[in-house]
């Protein structure tokens, strides 16, 4: 029996797509329903064969025993109340957003079977189209259980993410917000400001390091609005500490201190190795 009859995914773009299809391949449901915004995501989703049925109508979500919130954080904020009376009280809700203290805070208290899950996996390409059936394998995913979630719920949830090949942790909310806004927030942060701080007409003998560098300054605007503003609080730490980070190097370049900018350098070649 497949964990899963009905799975219903609010937002079939990369992620939402893209667990469709590693719910498809695993066998994992029966039925695939997406919901979305354009009818026009929904006949390609259908088409690719990403999803089996799909609907702009938010009733095709009833008897779903597994809903996903998949759009944009604001995204879900605002349309999870409309979900409360047309999923039951025994289905399973998770989101896949990029902050968790906002949207855990709202949707404990909507839907009873609610568990916050982050996915650290994706691209800065969007859509539909872009979806992938491994998008998820050997990557993590990050789960956020409160005191009030339903310990049943929560292991089925934890399993579902194992059975796509993902390796699954346990943070409180809170954590995961404070921690996330170091290690992805503030690297697209990072690389919005780089690129906008470069000349146009610089951009003809631009290297490798720059495109690297840059590769997630192209990803969903929306999205990226979203999470800064839900996160808010910690991405002003991060900033600030970044800015002190950056203040080190620009004192050393300016005292032309050569022992102090080395020291700098092998410090983040040390942290860069940890990355593999």
């Amino acid at each position: 029996m497949k964990p899963f009859k009905k799975v219903v995914i609010v937002g079939v773009g990369l992620i939402g797509g893209s667990l469709a299809l590693a719910l498809k391949k695993n066998r994992l449901s029966s039925y695939i329903v997406g919901v979305g915004r354009h009818q026009d995501s929904i006949r390609t989703a259908i088409k690719n064969g990403v999803i089996d049925d799909g609907s702009l109508d938010f009733s095709i979500a009833k008897d779903a025993d597994l809903l996903v919130f998949a759009t944009p954080v604001g995204s879900i904020l605002n349309l999870a109340p409309r979900f409360k009376k047309i999923v039951s009280s025994d289905c399973v809700v998770i989101d896949v957003g990029s902050t968790k203290e906002k949207i855990t805070s709202q949707l404990s208290k909507i839907f009873p079977n609610f568990i916050g899950t982050h996915p650290m996996a994706g691209s800065e390409k969007r859509g539909i189209l872009n979806s992938q059936v491994g998008l998820f394998k050997d990557s993590l995913c990050i789960i956020t259980p409160v005191k009030e979630s339903n310990k049943d719920v929560l292991l089925r949830v934890s399993q579902l993410w194992k059975s796509l090949g993902v390796k699954v942790f346990y943070l409180t909310p809170a954590e995961h917000d404070r921690i996330i806004s170091f290690v992805s927030h503030l690297p697209h942060l990072v690389a919005f400001s780089l690129i906008n701080n470069v000349a146009v007409e610089f951009m003809k003998f631009a290297s490798t390091s720059l495109k690297d560098g840059t590769r997630v300054a192209a990803s969903d605007p929306q999205m990226w609005r979203d999470i800064l503003l839900t996160n808010r609080n910690n991405i002003l730490k991060a900033i600030r500490s970044f800015q002190q980070e950056l203040e080190l190097i620009r004192k050393a370049v300016a005292d032309k201190d050569s022992t102090k900018l080395s020291k700098i350098i092998k410090k983040a070649n040390k942290r860069r190795r940890v990355l593999g």
